[in-house]
């Protein structure tokens, strides 16, 4: 389901984000675009939540590097 824009672009958060950043009327939010285009919202007075998956970056170790997985991806058998 889409959230209509008004003239003025802006659109009212839905109840369960509003909760979710623990924000209440008056409170402010920003927006910043992440690394992939995702729009992010944060409150603004808040501390800033990690993206989705900075907790795990790194969680597994080093994995391999961009010429392995090409090699794997194309059957060569170096």
């Amino acid at each position: 389901m889409g959230y209509a824009v008004t003239r003025k672009g802006q659109v009212t958060l839905p109840k369960r984000v509003r909760e979710r950043l623990g924000v209440s009327p008056g409170e402010q939010v920003e927006f910043r675009l992440g690394e992939h285009g995702e729009v992010i919202i944060e409150k603004a007075s808040g501390e800033h939540r990690p993206e989705h998956f900075t907790r795990w970056r790194g969680f597994f170790g080093p994995g391999p590097s961009t010429d392995e997985i090409m090699a794997m991806t194309r059957g060569d058998d170096r």
